[in-house]
């Protein structure tokens, strides 16, 4: 066996040493290469989460039964105007705040004790966003915070309704976030009024 002493001697020594010990240490190595983002995979859940006919079956009837009682067809808080100036790549991120804020604001708020089912969807979403604690934005945010901050008052502004619209637009928010955050975006999805 060539002990290191020897190595250090001669430069074919240190060559071979190198290439036969340390290359396939880094070659192996789990570490990422430079420049390579492992933000994308933060930004993704499993397609399962979103395949579980139990919650899927509570949200949507939830929203539904609450979707019956909103008058108001002119706003909408759920909808593709969030991902105006957002790139693809960032739009997990921005489903993220969203629910965040629906959670908080909406399903945790006397809402819970109005309707059947919030706290078990407000549960089901909050461990979605638990999920994605590592998801970052990329880029500039000056877009997303104006898309958020737009949603959040257009909510305040509705009062009471807002909150109403945002639980009846739960299977709306349910949609958009499997679309942004799964590998394999569904197609179509829930057609609602405007």
């Amino acid at each position: 066996m060539v002990t290191l002493q020897t190595l250090s001697k001669s430069f074919p020594g240190w060559v071979f040493f190198c290439c036969c010990c340390c290359l396939p240490l880094l070659l192996t190595s789990s570490l990422p290469l430079k420049g390579a983002s492992t933000a994308h995979h933060a930004c993704r859940l499993r397609k399962i989460n979103f395949q579980q006919p139990y919650i899927r079956n509570r949200t949507y009837t939830l929203a539904k039964m609450v979707d019956a009682s909103d008058k108001d067809t002119d706003n909408r808080l759920i909808g593709q105007q969030l991902f105006v100036n957002i790139r693809e790549n960032n739009r997990c991120y921005l489903m993220k705040k969203v629910v965040e804020l629906v959670v908080k604001d909406v399903l945790l708020t006397e809402v819970k004790n109005q309707y059947p089912y919030v706290e078990e969807v407000a549960q089901f979403l909050a461990s979605l966003t638990s999920e994605l604690s590592s998801c970052q934005f990329s880029g500039k945010r000056e877009h997303l915070e104006k898309n958020l901050e737009q949603m959040k008052n257009k909510m305040e502004q509705l009062g009471e309704n807002g909150k109403t619209k945002a639980v009846g637009e739960l299977d709306l928010l349910f949609d958009y976030m499997e679309n942004a955050c799964t590998d394999v975006p569904k197609k179509g999805g829930n057609k609602k009024k405007n």
